[in-house]
This record gives C-alpha cells, sequence and structure tokens, in this order.
C-alpha cells in the first residue's frame, strides 16, 4: 500500500465522501451541520448549508445529490464525537441537495408512521432505489432502535427492509447487487441481506436478530463505521477506536487491515481514472486523507 497523504485539514467530523472526475470530493461535515467541496489542491468550500446532521452522501439517477441526515448531535470543546441529540433535534431525514445551486429538499423523515431517528448511509441500485440505514439516537440512558430503508428518489415511496438493527451505519451493494452489506458500529460486524428484489430481502431465522446472516466480526473494542466495496467484491469497512481500514471477503475472511493515521476514520470511497484513489474521511482529526488503493473500487451506479 501506498503511503497516506492528508489533501485537506480544519474539517469537523468529515463523512460521507463522493469522488469526481476532476480530482475534487464532495463531502459531509457533521459537526458544522453543512456539506463542504475539496478540490484537488485540497481547497475546502461551503457546497450546502443543510443544517441538522449531514452524514452519508450518495449520487443519484438525476445527477443530484442525496443526503442521510441524522439530525444533529450536540458537540463539545475537545471531543471529537458528538454525544446525543442536538439541542435543535426533531429526528432525521433523507435530503435530496441541488447539485448545482447546493439547494437541500427533504423526501423523507418518517416510514409508515414512524419518525426517522439518525439516517446515516446510502446506496443507489440499478433500478434507481436507494437502500438507507438509521443508526438511531443515542440519549443518556437509551437509545433508538436501527434500521434499514428502502426509497425512491422522487419521495414517493418508502419501505422497512429490516428493523430493528443494533447500530446500523454503513451500507454497499455487491458487484452483481445480489447482496446489501450493512456494518453495524457498536459489536463490530457485518451483515449480509440477499436481495429477492428491489427493496426485498430474504429473511433468516434464529439466531439473525433481524433476518440479515452474519458475514464477520472483530473482537476486542473495535466499531464499524461506513464501508465500499471494491470491484472484486471485498468490502471495506472503516473500523473506529483501531484506526484501520478493515477489509473483508464475501466469505467472511479479514484479507487486512490498513492503518490510517486516525482512530476515527468513518469512510472510505474510491475515485480516478481506474478507482484506485481512496478517499478517506479522518474524522478525529478532521481531515480528509488519499492514498493508492491495491485494487479498483466497485463503480457506483449513477457515479460522476
Amino acid at each position: 500500500m501506498a503511503d497516506v497523504q492528508i489533501l485537506a485539514t480544519g474539517l469537523g467530523f468529515p463523512e460521507g465522501p463522493v469522488a469526481f472526475p476532476d480530482g475534487s470530493v464532495i463531502l459531509t461535515d457533521i459537526r458544522n451541520r453543512r456539506v463542504n467541496r475539496v478540490t484537488a489542491d485540497g481547497t475546502v468550500s461551503l457546497f450546502s448549508d443543510t443544517g441538522g446532521g449531514p452524514n452519508g452522501l450518495a449520487l443519484g439517477p438525476d445527477g443530484a445529490l442525496y443526503l442521510c441526515d441524522n439530525g444533529g448531535s450536540v458537540y463539545l470543546p475537545n471531543h471529537s464525537m458528538g454525544i446525543g441529540p442536538a439541542l435543535d433535534y426533531h429526528g432525521g431525514s433523507v435530503q435530496r441537495i441541488d447539485r448545482y445551486t447546493g439547494e437541500a429538499t427533504k423526501l423523507y423523515s418518517h416510514c409508515d408512521g414512524h419518525r426517522l431517528s439518525a439516517p446515516n448511509d446510502l446506496v443507489f441500485d440499478k433500478q434507481g432505489g436507494f437502500y438507507f440505514t438509521d443508526l438511531g439516537k443515542r440519549y443518556a440512558r437509551h437509545r433508538d432502535h436501527g434500521g434499514v430503508y428502502y426509497a425512491l428518489p422522487d419521495g414517493s415511496k418508502v419501505s422497512e427492509v429490516a428493523y430493528p438493527v443494533l447500530s446500523p451505519n454503513g451500507c454497499a451493494l455487491s458487484p452483481d447487487e445480489t447482496v446489501l452489506y450493512v456494518a453495524d458500529t457498536e459489536p463490530a460486524r457485518l451483515w449480509a441481506f440477499d436481495i429477492e428484489s428491489p427493496g426485498v430481502v430474504k429473511k433468516h431465522g434464529f439466531p439473525s436478530p433481524h433476518g440479515g446472516r452474519l458475514v464477520a466480526g472483530l473482537p476486542g473494542f473495535q466499531r464499524f463505521d461506513s464501508i465500499a466495496v471494491t470491484a472484486s467484491g471485498n468490502v471495506c469497512v472503516a473500523t473506529l477506536t483501531t484506526g484501520f481500514i478493515t477489509v473483508i471477503t464475501p466469505d467472511g475472511d479479514v484479507l487486512h487491515q490498513v492503518k490510517v493515521p486516525d482512530v476515527y476514520p468513518t469512510n472510505i470511497c474510491f475515485g480516478g481514472a481506474d478507482l484506485r484513489t481512496a478517499y478517506i474521511t479522518l474524522s478525529d482529526q478532521g481531515q480528509l486523507a488519499v492514498m493508492q488503493w491495491d485494487e479498483p473500487g466497485l463503480k457506483l451506479n449513477y457515479a460522476a
């Protein structure tokens, strides 16, 4: 592996990177409640003043960006992680952001009459719909259940895929789109949901707590954040506390762990002409890192 280079600094709690052909990256800044653009030379500028808690980000079939907004959190000085809902928290949402003006429009705040708690990450399928996770807000003495959902980008339909899930975070599709992968933060487990049709998955019985099948887990005090899939189908999982990108095969074998200079690497995406340029959000230090990966990433549907 090549050395990790720091492309941008001074970010709040960066997440949700989306790479563009000109070498720029649009990413979220959860702490500062905004979406930023980082140019190829590392210049940071405001892309969308969303407010709330902008988290996961993806390009949709209409060329717009789609955002999972966790509703915002409280941040203390000298503490990079949020510690509970923001004072103005009223639930989370999924939003559409105009790619040219940065204007954000709310699409979903509820599913089947239930308020979304803290939408976290999303991935589009070839049919033009998207799966998204809801991490669930954490409070001082309790937490909301998390879940996995499927929605259409025109705001017309959202449905529950799996519920409850302890702490569903990153989500990604296998290259053939027969499997939805979901990273479960607190137990550091990678789950797979076998897709039968768009938004419908095969449910496995006991001992699965929600119908997914367990792919892999890590020992010790490690936690999973967001994920990306390579062209060969390996799953790259941002691993909190230990500061790695953990590479896991579809069969559940841990191929290797790539060390990064931060205890909270939160997300990874692939760009460049050969999709071997990995952009990694380093959220404890508030940085965007870049490095060359040992295999190409999977080209996402509707990528620029």
